[in-house]
């Protein structure tokens, strides 16, 4: 019940944060919102933007874990915050200080729903399309993108997994083995979903095949003078 008081509390007062800080944007107020956002940070996670923003992610996420278990449910809220910023100073012309928050927010977002946080509570799935297109263009971390890949997975857009498979690939990351499973799972979906995912069943089979033609290739390639087997 207590969680639950708190969780209320904490998107009410996040709605209303949010309303005053779209009418401060508005009247380009950059200071003003940006202590909206830090006033809630403090008042529901004992943060502020400028030690949130010094820490790693993954410092982020282990703020929020009770021995084993993650707080999925406020680390989105965390990730809200960051967006929220985001926005501000995107508002303001400040695109650099918009993308590197904008790219943490992403993280954060798509670890909570890794682990379990309430898809509805904060319209994550809405949020994380905002984002997505906010740093389209730039490359995501390979942390940020191995969490990506399950995340589309999960939604059913399968063609978006298989981009973010092949991008992880490019990067240099051996992802051979999660392919062929990728793969595996979707030639068990109903051809229904499949075309609904964007990859129909004709198309999982073909690029299954030039997954498994790649990667065969590349596990053949001989040996570099200077380079030591594994």
């Amino acid at each position: 019940m207590f969680r639950r008081d708190y969780i209320v509390r904490m998107i009410e007062d996040m709605t209303a944060m949010i309303a005053k800080v779209l009418t401060l944007k508005q009247e380009r107020k950059t200071t003003e919102a940006l202590w909206e956002v830090d006033e809630l940070l403090g008042r529901h996670f004992r943060l502020n933007s400028r030690l949130l923003n010094s820490l790693s992610v993954e410092d982020i996420i282990d703020m929020f874990r009770l021995g084993n278990v993650l707080e999925s449910d406020k680390l989105q809220g965390v990730a809200r915050l960051l967006k929220e910023e985001a926005d501000i100073y995107r508002a303001a012309g400040n695109a650099d200080e918009a993308l590197f928050r904008s790219m943490r927010s992403l993280h954060l977002f798509l670890y909570a729903d890794l682990h379990g946080a309430d898809r509805e509570m904060l319209d994550m799935t809405a949020e994380i399309d905002g984002l997505l297109g906010e740093v389209e263009g730039y490359s995501l971390p390979v942390k940020t993108e191995r969490l990506l890949l399950p995340y589309m997975e999960s939604l059913g857009r399968y063609a978006k997994a298989e981009d973010s498979l092949y991008r992880l690939r490019e990067q240099g990351e051996n992802v051979a083995d999660e392919g062929r499973k990728l793969y595996g799972r979707l030639l068990q979906q109903p051809p229904e979903l499949l075309e609904l995912g964007g990859l129909p069943l004709e198309e999982v089979r073909q690029g299954q095949e030039e997954w498994d033609r790649l990667n065969f290739a590349q596990e053949k390639q001989p040996v570099q003078d200077g380079e030591l087997k594994p």
